[in-house]
């Protein structure tokens, strides 16, 4: 775990940190057959000493320690604005819908937290009601999904996917129902005011403690250095947790990929709109189409083992050569349709 300070002001009171620790402590009035164990008061005490003279901290716990109480406590009772980072969306569901509300009952100082996670986790009510009302067919198992997602959708407070435990999360269905850095309209879409991710991320702005996983913390370093703006607001305190896990989702995330999802989820959102809006303009369903022949010819070209290798291999295939060669001339066609198309449609 790493712990970062841009800022910082406020010191946080050790005896408050040994008070809540110790055997009839606040943390014991609340969690049955509780014990004290001196390696979390050692990481609790370490942790606020660092906050209070704003220095970086690296500490590494074994199990059972009870690591993530040691760095919540000392962090809320520091009064500032912290954001600490999860791993995985699992865990980080785990410490705000149950550590957090675990260490308010307990302690005696009052903190607004909230989760915000990375823009495909929220339902986009604008491209769920563009599935619905698509003339494009689909599968018997996708339908049932989008029904069940659509009756969900009517209930959210959050449009968090995580809560629709009858769908699960890796669902291609979502995939009609979620938006993408690439599909997403931001404020030029009708849904924007309502939209979930807007909602979580104001909510962001306004909490003390912020629960983030990496893959959004390093999306949002990412646009800090390209110069484009922030997803996060800035804060006194950056809890890392699981850094070791930091490193690969920092290179995988801030590096450059196309594969063939993408390309054939951008033709069936062409052909989606073509539906829609654009069905005088035959040529943009042709381009749409040629492209999910293209993507799956080049998809052959490549063989059917996964493996990674150097770019001397590709240009050394012609085969291979020839099938990005037609891909890439068949999306300068939808482009170029697309455009034709972008005085009828929003998307």
């Amino acid at each position: 775990m790493r712990i970062f300070y841009p800022f910082g002001t406020a010191a946080t009171s050790l005896t408050a940190l040994t008070s809540f620790f110790k055997p009839n402590g606040a943390l014991a009035k609340i969690i049955k057959g509780y014990q004290p164990r001196a390696a979390q008061l050692e990481m609790a005490e370490a942790i606020a000493k660092a906050i209070d003279s704003q220095q970086h901290l690296i500490a590494e716990a074994g199990t059972g320690t009870g690591k993530t109480f040691a760095y919540l406590v000392p962090a809320i009772l520091s009064g500032k604005k912290v954001i600490i980072s999860t791993g995985t969306k699992n865990l980080q569901d785990q410490l705000f819908n149950k550590d957090l509300p675990l260490i308010r009952k307990a302690i005696n100082h009052p903190f607004v937290a909230t989760l915000l996670k990375g823009r495909s986790n929220y339902l986009c009510t604008y491209r769920l009601e563009n599935s619905l009302t698509s003339h494009i067919g689909f599968s018997q198992a996708d339908a049932k999904a989008l029904a069940k997602i659509n009756t969900w959708a009517k209930r959210t407070e959050t449009g968090d996917i995580a809560e629709m435990a009858s769908v699960a999360d890796t669902d291609p269905a979502w995939y009609h129902a979620t938006s993408t850095l690439d599909n997403c309209l931001g404020s030029d879409c009708d849904d924007y005011a309502d939209c979930f991710l807007v909602q979580a991320r104001k909510k962001a702005k306004e909490a003390d403690i912020l629960v983030v996983n990496h893959h959004v913390l390093c999306a949002d370093w990412s646009l800090r250095d390209g110069g484009f703006g922030e997803l996060l607001p800035n804060a006194d305190v950056v809890i890392i947790d699981e850094a070791h896990q930091l490193a690969d989702t920092a290179s995988n995330f801030l590096g450059v990929s196309v594969g063939a999802k993408q390309l054939s989820d951008l033709a069936e959102d062409a052909l989606m709109e073509y539906f829609k809006d654009a069905t005088d303009i035959p040529a943009l369903r042709t381009a749409a189409e040629d492209l999910e022949h293209e993507v799956k010819d080049l998809r052959l070209a490549f063989g059917v083992e996964q493996k990674r290798g150097d770019w001397q291999e590709i240009e050394s295939n012609p085969k291979i050569v020839m099938a990005l060669n037609a891909t890439q001339a068949q999306l300068q066609r939808l482009s170029e349709q697309l455009t034709r198309a972008s005085v009828k449609s929003k998307a």
